[in-house]
């Protein structure tokens, strides 16, 4: 996978995803939440995530205290261990990794907490959301990440140009 063609392709084409989104908040059409998760299905039998990896590599997700509890169980550590030796408070008072590449990424681009992961992993690239047009700016910043996001804005632009 070609992560710097999607890198260019997604900032190149920032301006023009933007309007297309914008104008999808204004006016979505009736049947949209159907339409983005068919999109968003038809993406992923496409692209593996493990041949990219690059939201691990790069982005850091933000961990809910439920996420905290249950991976801390998960790796049997009490809280706070897990806390001072994974995680720092941001700029927004959130809880992060301390650093990047995420500490549970392994070398063949899997998670070694999977089952347990944030609920941000679970939920990236946000692109089978219903109301998606409430989540513009993340899609338009996560397309720059991701090249499923990248394709899955590209296809539903032009499934939506069609009609």
């Amino acid at each position: 996978m070609n992560l710097e063609f999607y890198k260019t392709q997604a900032l190149q084409k920032q301006k023009e995803h933007k309007k297309f989104l914008d104008g999808l908040k204004k006016k979505p059409p009736k049947n949209l939440d159907y339409i983005v998760q068919e999109t968003h299905d038809e993406v992923f039998e496409k692209i593996d995530c493990l041949q990219c990896a690059n939201c691990c590599k790069t982005t850091g997700p933000l961990f809910t205290e439920k996420d905290i509890e249950r991976i801390a169980k998960h790796l049997k550590m009490k809280i706070a261990d897990f806390e001072s030796q994974f995680l720092r408070i941001d700029e927004d008072q959130d809880k992060v990794l301390q650093n990047l590449p995420c500490w549970f990424l392994n070398d063949d681009n899997a998670c070694s907490i999977y089952e347990v992961r944030p609920k941000a992993c679970r939920e990236f690239p946000h692109t089978d959301r219903k109301k998606i047009y409430q989540i513009n700016n993340l899609t338009i910043q996560n397309t720059v990440i991701c090249p499923a996001a990248f394709e899955f804005v590209e296809r539903i632009q032009k499934s939506l140009n069609k009609k």
